[in-house]
């Protein structure tokens, strides 16, 4: 007797992938699932790894692009134009699913999609690019922070940049009590070139 599973894509190395790329679409519009943020990592000046959450603004499943918002003060973008390579980690307890991420990053910070994605920001997420001093500097009172709300609401626009991580390798891992899946993929510019399944 041959044993099912509840989940289409238990041993299936196609629906594992479709149901990984819905889930980072689904993550950017929904701001209760759970791969609405993701740990992201880049590489320090002096070599060390650092890691910060930041928010799925959107992916978009031709391109494997996932987008998220910055500061362009932020130590993590001068991180990323000396090294676009970046890992993000993903992660949903309640369904039990791991998504590790290795990723080019792209900096728009003058261009028609950081337009685009100013345009979409509320005003509420825009205060935070008018913030006094810069994102990281070192303060003696925690008061002396200014976060205006100002008159204008392209003020703080300066500061804003879309930054898109485009993945190039993905590896999922399921756990179930029936036994875990872990599957890894591989693209290049012309598409998927490989994908197999991993021991957990």
């Amino acid at each position: 007797m041959v044993e099912t599973y509840s989940e289409p894509f238990y041993n299936d190395l196609d629906a594992t992938r479709i149901h990984a790329l819905a889930l980072l679409v689904r993550g950017a519009k929904d701001r209760r699932s759970a791969l609405h943020t993701l740990n992201l990592a880049t590489i320090g000046g002096d070599g060390a790894p650092r890691i910060r959450t930041v928010v799925n603004r959107g992916f978009d499943q031709q391109t494997r692009s996932l987008r998220f918002h910055t500061d362009a003060r932020a130590p993590k973008l001068a991180e990323l134009r000396a090294d676009s390579r970046a890992s993000a980690h993903l992660y949903d307890a309640r369904a039990k699913i791991q998504l590790r991420l290795e990723t080019r990053a792209t900096i728009h910070a003058d261009d028609g999609l950081r337009e685009e994605a100013w345009a979409a920001t509320r005003d509420f997420s825009r205060i935070c690019y008018r913030v006094v001093p810069t994102p990281a500097d070192v303060v003696s009172d925690p008061a002396s922070i200014a976060f205006t709300a100002g008159d204008d609401p392209q003020e703080g626009a300066e500061n804003f940049v879309a930054v898109t991580l485009k993945i190039e390798v993905m590896e999922w891992l399921y756990l179930a009590h029936q036994g875990h899946r872990r599957a890894r993929y591989r693209w290049d510019d012309a598409g998927l070139v490989q994908q197999d399944w991993l021991v957990p």
